[in-house]
Parts: C-alpha cells; sequence; structure tokens
C-alpha cells in the first residue's frame, strides 16, 4: 500500500510551492524537498487512493453482514433437518415398566402396549482348557481359532510356545475373529481361557492345530464347540419352550459359560436373538435386554415422542427468531446516528427483501388448500408484526397429543413447512443461489481492488522518483547560478562593492 497520504490536495497549492522552491533556490534559502514531493505526488494520486480505500471498505463490510446472515440461515436449516425429512414427526418412545430392559421407538414403531417375557438374555462363551505346567513349552505348530465364520491362524514356534505366549499371539493377532485370551493360574497348573465376544449359540469357539508332532503337548488345545438344546432359564411367566446352547463337543476342554441366544415373548409369540440388542422382533422398536430383565414379565410402552417433536418445534422457532434479528439489524435505520452511519449494511437491499418475503411466506402459507389448508396457526405458533415467531406450548402440546396426524400433515417430508423451508434455504446458500452469488462478486472484485491498488502503489513510487529527479536537478542549477552570480559580482562589483575589475587588481 502506498504510503502517499489519501487526504485531498490542492494541485495549485502543491503548483505554487514548486514556484517557491525556485525562488528559494535562487535566493539560498532552504526549502522541504521530501514534503513538496509527497504533495505532488498527493495532488496526482490522492483521488484515486481514497475511492479504492472506500471500495474496499464497503465491499468487506458487505462480506462481514453477508457472513452473519449465511451464519442464522445455516442454523436455522440445521434446525429444521428433522422437521423436513419426517424423521421427528415418526419418533417414538418405548418405556418397560420394570427392570432390565431399555427401549427405543424409531420410524415404524406402532403406539400400543406390548407384553414382553424374557427367558434368558444372550451369553458369549467361554472355555477353560486342560492344566499345563506353568512355563512348559508345548511344541511348534499352526493353531487355527474361529468363530462364527471368521478365523484366523498362529505359527506357534520357539518364540511363543508356551501357554502364555500363546495368549499374547491370540490377543494381539492380526484378524482375530473375536476371542480374548487369559492364563489362570490353580493347583493343578496352568490354564487358558478364552471367551468369545460375541454372544449367541453361533459364536463358539473352535480350534485346530496342524503341524505338530505327535506327542506335543500343544495338540492338546484343539476343540471344537457343539450346540445341545435345554430348557431355558426362565420364571414360570416366561413360558415353557426351550433353548439351545454351546457346548465342548470335542478336546480337553471345559465350558465355564455355554454362548446362549436370548429367549423372549412379545405378546405372546416367542422370539430369540444372537445379540441382546434385539431390532427386528418389534416393529419400529429397539430393545436391550440385560440379567435384570430374566424371569420378568414387563409391559411396553410405545407412543409417540411428543416431548422429542415439542423440542424439534421450539428449536426451529428459536433459530427463526434469531435470523429475523439479524436481518433487522443489517436493515436498519437509526436516524440518532451520524449521517452515514445510520442505515444497517443492508438497508434497502433487493436480496434482503427476497429472503425475508420468502421465508415469511411459506410460514404463513402453511400446508395445503382451502378447507385441508393447515397453518402454524393451527397448532399455537403465530407470525408477529415484527417477523418473529411466538409459541403457545399449551396450545403445541394440545394438538401434539390430540391430533398427532394434523401436526405430522404440517411438517410432512414432501411440502411441510419444514421441506418448503429447507428448500428454499438450500437454493439460497447453495453455489449459484442469491447469498453466494454476493459473496463471491464481492470476492472477486476485492481481488481486482488489490491489483488496482498494487498499480497505483507502482505509480507512486514512479511518480515519487520522478519528482525527486527533477527537484535534484533543479537544486544543482541553482546551486550553479549562485556561484555564478557570485563570481560576477565579484568581478565587476555590485551594490556595495567597486569589484576587482574597477579596482584593477
Amino acid at each position: 500500500m502506498s504510503t502517499i497520504s489519501s487526504s485531498s490536495v490542492n494541485p495549485n497549492s502543491a503548483v505554487q510551492q514548486a514556484a517557491q522552491s525556485i525562488i528559494s533556490g535562487s535566493t539560498g534559502s532552504k526549502t522541504d524537498v521530501n514534503a513538496l514531493v509527497t504533495a505532488l505526488v498527493n495532488a496526482k494520486v490522492a483521488g484515486q487512493t481514497a475511492a479504492l480505500t472506500n471500495k474496499t471498505k464497503s465491499d468487506n463490510t458487505q462480506l462481514t453482514a453477508l457472513g452473519q446472515l449465511k451464519s442464522v440461515m445455516s442454523l436455522l436449516q440445521s434446525s429444521i433437518a428433522s422437521l423436513s425429512d419426517g424423521t421427528t414427526m415418526s419418533a417414538f418412545t418405548a418405556i418397560g415398566d420394570g427392570k432390565g430392559i431399555t427401549a427405543k421407538g424409531t420410524k415404524g414403531a406402532v403406539a400400543g402396549s406390548y407384553s414382553v417375557q424374557v427367558s434368558n438374555i444372550a451369553t458369549s462363551q467361554s472355555v477353560t482348557s486342560g492344566a499345563f505346567k506353568a512355563g512348559s513349552t508345548l511344541g511348534a505348530g499352526t493353531m487355527t481359532l474361529s468363530v462364527g465364520g471368521k478365523s484366523m491362524s498362529i505359527n506357534v514356534d520357539s518364540n511363543n510356545n508356551t501357554l502364555a505366549g500363546i495368549a499374547s499371539a491370540i490377543n494381539s493377532g492380526k484378524g482375530n475373529p473375536g476371542i480374548t485370551a487369559a492364563i489362570v493360574n490353580g493347583t493343578d497348573g496352568a490354564h487358558l481361557v478364552l471367551r468369545s465376544s460375541s454372544t449367541g449359540v453361533s459364536n463358539g469357539i473352535n480350534i485346530s492345530i496342524a503341524g505338530a508332532g505327535p506327542d506335543d503337548a500343544l495338540n492338546d488345545l484343539a476343540m471344537t464347540s457343539g450346540t445341545v438344546s435345554a430348557p431355558a432359564n426362565s420364571a414360570e411367566t416366561a413360558g415353557n419352550y426351550t433353548g439351545s446352547a454351546t457346548s465342548v463337543a470335542t478336546g480337553k476342554w471345559s465350558q465355564s459359560v455355554a454362548g446362549q441366544d436370548a429367549n423372549f415373548m412379545i405378546a405372546g409369540t416367542a422370539g430369540t436373538s444372537a445379540s441382546n440388542t434385539i431390532t427386528t422382533a418389534l416393529s419400529g422398536v429397539s430393545m436391550t435386554l440385560d440379567s435384570a430383565s430374566v424371569g420378568t414379565t414387563q409391559t411396553l410402552t410405545v407412543a409417540q415422542d411428543t416431548t422429542g417433536q415439542a423440542t424439534a418445534i421450539n428449536a426451529f422457532v428459536t433459530a427463526y427468531n434469531n435470523y429475523i434479528g439479524t436481518v433487522k439489524t443489517l436493515t436498519s435505520f437509526d436516524s440518532s446516528q451520524p449521517k452515514g452511519s445510520q442505515g444497517g449494511t443492508l438497508l434497502g437491499d433487493a436480496m434482503m427483501n427476497t429472503i425475508r418475503n420468502t421465508l415469511a411466506g411459506v410460514l404463513s402459507s402453511g400446508v395445503g388448500k382451502g378447507a385441508s389448508s393447515i397453518n402454524l396457526g393451527s397448532i399455537g405458533i403465530t407470525l408477529k408484526p415484527d417477523g418473529t415467531l411466538k409459541t403457545d406450548a399449551d396450545a403445541l402440546n394440545a394438538a401434539l397429543k390430540s391430533d398427532p396426524t394434523k401436526v405430522s400433515q404440517l411438517f410432512n417430508s414432501t411440502d411441510g413447512v419444514g421441506t418448503q423451508m429447507n428448500d428454499n434455504l438450500t437454493s439460497f446458500l447453495s453455489t449459484g443461489g442469491i447469498v453466494e452469488t454476493r459473496s463471491s462478486a464481492l470476492t472477486a472484485d476485492l481481488k481486482k481492488l488489490v491489483t488496482k491498488q498494487t498499480a497505483l502503489d507502482a505509480l507512486t513510487a514512479q511518480l515519487t522518483t520522478a519528482y525527486n529527479d527533477q527537484f535534484t536537478s533543479l537544486n544543482t542549477l541553482m546551486a550553479n547560478s549562485q556561484m555564478n552570480a557570485s563570481y560576477l559580482t565579484a568581478l565587476f562589483g555590485g551594490t556595495n562593492s567597486a569589484g576587482s575589475l574597477a579596482n584593477n587588481k
């Protein structure tokens, strides 16, 4: 940026100073050449400098205002996301009246009360090997462990052929299928304890050994899991049906915990699940069981999540009012302020009027036509004269509880209020939209202004150099003239002297 002052300079004054410098040079008085050059350069570039400065300030101020506008519009769009895609209005709660069942309603749930009986929860298999002498080597070979169709192989050699080495290799093995290993030392020796990390009958542990010598103790770690049927662990109210569990079919292992599926009844219909998180037994409801639910009969109540729906709608109202507050600030007019500072940055801006009128129109028109039309006023939300929204909490809660169909229609995912708002906001904020187009234009203009300022700085430097050169030449000329005048006076005399020629010197 040029260091030349952007203040207004009178060109005539600069010329008068230049003329005075000639007089000063001829009379021997001193003049401030730097100040004079600055004044002359200012006379040339001050107008352009002021124009560039003012335009840059204006563009940056508008960009800041647009940034504030985009921020509140984006927050508004975020607040209506769940109201535009139908997730909020299709949300349900699912609550059991006992212990051990945590439930959550999702899309597709049907309101009602359901009897839930739990016989047993899903468990994961744990097995314990036979005893080995602590620190003894087991030989060499390949150990393959599998769970539920996934497997990994471990190369057992002199680096890891102890029970502890094998346990470490299992836990750190690449592609571990879901087995954790530990060593338990008992009075009879060391035992390898394996646990499947996945619950259910289908996730039993299987181990095969290959390449070991016939007498290697490594062979004793081979095993296969089987399945047995047994009465489900249940109270009498849980139903008289059988479940399945894992067992040790072959190998020198004992089973400390059997792998089982969860067994339950919902509304008199028996069901099983390999996991304790059950997502398909009851439409639109996810249930998670723990041990406290075993042997109990509970009532699971599924209902629309009116609390969550009210929270989402109120969040939208708050976000819209914040947007209106920002719009008011950016388009305000305050006559008490000094001239030039009375209007907001975007006062009278056509883009602002388009956005404000479009969004307000969505809120006031609602959904549907004629007698079937529904708007926000139908659920207790009114548009105030100042453009903000006001919520009657009692009316909103009453609508959610007594007429959920109407509320769902108002916020449907096809042409509901939330969907219309979201579509318009996307249009305004996306590439090619009026907000982004304005921002891009201002950014491009600022780049042009930088280029112009660079050119002006170069011109300022050129003018400064040229004027300095001219005044240097002028000063040299004046100095020579002064010397010649002194010589002639000394030779021919002047007002107060006769001169050397008159004195015949």
